[in-house]
């Protein structure tokens, strides 16, 4: 285990609230509560057993003022999270009161501990790998619970197992084709072992495929997938906004060009995370503001992963229009025709040409009809129903899809080389390779840069 100072923290978010907890991690925990904390009973909290909570007050030792009314947690390590003593004390939420109990314990030697520092000591004890350190922080930030499933498998171990099994059929491969090399006895022992990396070889970068196929779905439930709303003026890309959000986010009016800048929300879509993006109406505009925003649409236009293309059933297709299905051209796209509770104008024959094989929805949000359809669309557009087997193993994160994807590429000069009569030992070492880069993804062979980097990330008493 890791020889560290004492950490403290806020563990809960600032402001008001019916409580709040102050945690601390370290060898030192035990001294500083000790000297701060005073129970009705006289105990010590270094003679109470551990996972135990007890009543009673903080209290200044150099003013022998009382701060707060508590309670406190005791945990002994290592059966505890960061594998040291833990220390976590439950007192009024407030800022004043708890900022005044943090400064108290820092007072008494404890420091106040970096963003994610909590859950880089577990990792750094042994208690988790580092897929599972960073599976906490997208439990934290899961915004479906189609999320919140898929991390919480990840931070229990899931992708880990999978991972360690994978390594092990890689060593005891190499472990293999090194006996062969080292007491040749017999005739055929090349040719065993050629099959056998080969054999192997495949097993392992089956196991990589199936993985990198749920990575796609897995990206878009720890990220978001970001979804542009376009069109031109007043077709109804405001409404569609507050329709999905269930609330008046966006101001709708029956003047064009009301939405001068891009409008950002999260939304829940049928499990899927959509990071929804209200546009200005794309359109050519002598108003210095709203061209701004126009052009601002444009660029956000490119980064999208999903485009609701809303048109207007009221009104003949036009030119812009037309240039707006051009530039969508080759993304994933859902075409939307609003205003179905005014006359027909539009051409749908016409329409659903130019959106070719993209779905197209029908709405009149002014009546809230049309929407539950959308939402199918969407849901079914990016995960087809796949998404409910809870017994399986998804990839979510960037650098693991990276990582599971250069390993994959590894296999495959290992593949080759055997296939085209490559010497052993050079496929050895792209087999060797693989087994690096995915104890890359669980912490086993990383950099201390990474490691400082990823845990940056976390929020402050994490």
């Amino acid at each position: 285990m890791y020889e560290l100072d004492t950490i403290a923290a806020i563990s809960t978010p600032m402001g008001e609230g019916a409580i709040a907890i102050v945690r601390l991690s370290g060898e030192e925990a035990f001294r500083i509560i000790d000297e701060i904390f005073v129970s009705p009973s006289g105990k010590k909290m270094q003679d109470v057993p551990s996972h135990t909570i007890h009543y009673g007050h903080i209290v200044d030792p150099k003013t022998e003022q009382t701060i707060e009314e508590v309670m406190v947690s005791v945990m002994r390590g290592p059966k505890t999270f960061t594998r040291e003593d833990v220390i976590e004390i439950n007192c009024h939420g407030g800022l004043v009161s708890v900022n005044k109990l943090l400064q108290l314990v820092m007072g008494r030697g404890a420091r106040l501990a970096e963003p994610g520092e909590f859950t880089k000591r577990a990792f750094l004890n042994g208690r988790i790998d580092l897929s599972q350190a960073e599976a906490v922080m997208d439990l934290i930030r899961a915004k479906t619970d189609r999320a919140m499933n898929v991390a919480l498998g990840q931070m229990e171990g899931r992708l880990s197992k999978l991972i360690q099994k994978l390594r092990q059929e890689i060593l005891e491969t190499l472990a293999h084709v090194e006996v062969n090399i080292d007491y040749p006895e017999y005739d055929d022992v090349e040719e065993m072992t050629h099959q056998l990396l080969l054999e192997k070889s495949n097993y392992v970068k089956t196991e990589l495929e199936k993985l990198l196929q749920t990575g796609q779905q897995g990206k878009i439930l720890r990220e978001g997938l970001s979804t542009v709303i376009v069109g031109r003026p007043n077709v109804g890309k405001s409404s569609l906004l507050n329709s999905l959000v269930h609330e008046n986010k966006a101001i709708v009016t029956d003047i064009p060009g009301t939405t001068r800048d891009v409008i950002e929300e999260y939304v829940n879509v049928r499990g899927v995370p959509l990071r929804l993006v209200d546009t200005a109406g794309i359109r050519e505009t002598e108003d210095i503001v709203e061209r701004i925003g126009v052009e601002r649409s444009r660029e956000v236009l490119k980064k999208a992963d999903l485009i609701l293309l809303v048109l207007n059933y009221n009104e003949r297709l036009s030119e812009e229009d037309e240039k707006l299905f051009e530039a969508v051209k080759g993304m994933d796209v859902i075409v939307i025709v609003n205003k179905t509770d005014l006359d027909e104008k539009i051409d749908l024959d016409k329409v659903q040409a130019l959106a070719k094989e993209q779905p197209l929805i029908t709405t009149s949000l002014k009546e809230d009809e049309g929407v539950d359809e959308l939402e199918e669309a969407i849901s079914s557009m990016f995960f087809q129903g796949n998404l409910e087997a809870g017994d399986m193993t998804y990839v979510s994160n960037s650098r693991h899809i990276g990582l599971l994807t250069q390993a994959q590429q590894a296999l495959e000069d290992a593949i080759s080389g055997v296939q085209s009569g490559v010497p052993i030992d050079i496929v050895q070492i792209d087999l060797t390779r693989t087994w690096e880069l995915l104890g890359e993804i669980i912490g086993d062979a990383v950099h201390e840069s990474l490691i400082d980097q990823l845990f940056s990330q976390f929020c402050l008493g994490k």
